[in-house]
């Protein structure tokens, strides 16, 4: 799929909830798969073209993500125009996900919304991802943005406020951000809003080397593999959840931009 250029903000709110496991499985392989999402609209609907930045969660500590999708899709009274079919999300189904009566309108795993007079796409994520399959959840996600010719995405995710001593949290804001605009994760743009770069994010350190190398497709050694008793390290404790493999599948999408 040829990409449009794209844009990456990841949004990291801390929360004070119980704890987050992690994608890394004991001595689990991520697979290469040819099986592929596809985007089902509903009758008479498409995805609107003016909307060019697509937002969506990283499944996380306290839903926060998804709290939030949910509020920005009834705040912007954003029409549902189709649903994702993957493989690689657990099946679910729910009963009018935001009307204030019930009616029968089913919500399924995976709605595209979409919002043109504010140009925004909306995914929301409303079941969990199949054990083992978080990286082939991830690049299709990515190819799916690129498909639809997004040019911005932005993840919105959180973390263990258990953690927060590691956190800078100086300037008083419990935001924090990773941009694609340099290799180190910093934005300018976000840095003058009051946001903290996530300090903890090392694109050279092996946990992230490790996903972007899954990211790209490229072969990994059983010995590589991480071990869910080793992810206790602050080091390895970020790259090991949802948000990450999110930001590195699109990210590498952006270097083939």
């Amino acid at each position: 799929i040829k990409a449009r250029k794209l844009s990456l903000f990841l949004l990291l709110q801390v929360e004070e909830v119980g704890g987050c496991s992690s994608f890394f499985d004991q001595r689990e392989t991520f697979t290469d798969s040819d099986t592929k999402m596809e985007f089902v609209a509903e009758e008479g609907k498409h995805l609107n073209d003016m909307c060019s930045t697509l937002i969506l969660p990283a499944l996380s500590i306290g839903n926060v993500g998804q709290l939030a999708m949910d509020l920005l899709v009834s705040t912007m009274k954003a029409e549902r125009v189709g649903y994702l079919d993957s493989p690689f999300v657990l099946p679910c189904v729910g009963n009018d996900a935001y009307g204030p009566v019930p009616h029968g309108e089913l919500a399924l795993p995976l709605e595209v919304y979409d919002s043109p007079t504010n140009g925004l796409t909306f995914l929301q994520q409303r079941s969990p991802v199949v054990k083992g399959m978080t990286i082939e959840f991830a690049k299709n996600l990515a190819d799916f943005a690129a498909a639809s010719g997004k040019k911005h995405v932005i993840v919105l995710s959180s973390l263990d406020f258990g953690r927060w001593q590691r956190i800078d949290m100086s300037s008083g804001s419990q935001v924090h951000y990773l941009s694609s605009t340099k290799k180190d994760g910093k934005d300018d743009y976000c840095e003058t809003t009051g946001w903290k770069r996530l300090e903890e994010y090392n694109p050279d350190q092996r946990r992230w080397k490790y996903l972007s190398d899954l990211a790209e497709g490229s072969s990994v050694l059983e010995e590589d593999l991480p071990f869910e008793d080793e992810l206790e390290n602050e080091e390895d404790y970020y790259p090991s959840l949802p948000f990450a493999a999110l930001y590195s599948c699109f990210k590498v999408l952006l270097t083939l931009s």
